[in-house]
């Protein structure tokens, strides 16, 4: 298999939305999220087909570096900027939504705390326990298949509703200022 013709994450450039657009940065993030999960279930049938060779290292090396750090930044601008927004609205539906997604973010976590070493060990040469990857992964990418719904059709739109243009810069400035070095 070449890595770049089947089992590549497309789109690794960045986004053509800046944190000016701090909601489009967040829907960007988002389909990056998508690609990364699709790569994913790449890796378990390849990894069925022809084992752990450079090819899954690869893959495993993609997924691994978008959910170790880009990922936990998205949760960040998600529970900072987002999630008080929804439980301040006076909406039990939005409150109910903005816990399940602390609670979807909750299980993430302790999901990665399995998946990604697994994936790392992968990238760099060791061989994982497959049925355990394979249910880890599944988990993973099952949990991610409730949880963008509800924030692309939900919590975005709600969250965005009403935000005066100055809001907004903020937001996007806090965003950018945490992702720079020292930040």
């Amino acid at each position: 298999m070449n890595a770049s013709a089947s089992i590549s994450l497309p789109g690794l450039h960045s986004p053509g939305v800046g944190f000016d657009q701090p909601f489009e940065m967040l829907d960007a993030c988002h389909d990056r999220v998508r690609r990364s999960l699709a790569l994913l279930q790449r890796l378990l049938d390849h990894l069925d087909a022809h084992g752990p060779d450079a090819d899954a290292r690869a893959a495993a090396g993609d997924v691994w570096r978008y959910f170790d750090m880009a990922a936990p930044h998205h949760h960040q601008d998600e529970e900072r900027h987002v999630v008080p927004r929804l439980m301040a609205s006076g909406d039990a539906r939005l409150a109910a939504a903005a816990q399940q997604m602390l609670d979807d973010h909750r299980a993430f976590e302790a999901l990665w705390s399995r998946l990604g070493p697994a994936l790392a060990g992968l990238r760099d040469g060791s061989v994982p326990d497959p049925a355990s990857l394979r249910s880890d992964a599944e988990a993973f990418v099952a949990r991610h298949d409730s949880h963008l719904p509800l924030e692309d059709g939900l919590a975005f739109p709600a969250a965005r509703a009403g935000l005066p243009p100055e809001v907004l810069a903020a937001m996007g400035a806090e965003m950018a200022a945490r992702r720079r070095p020292g930040g």
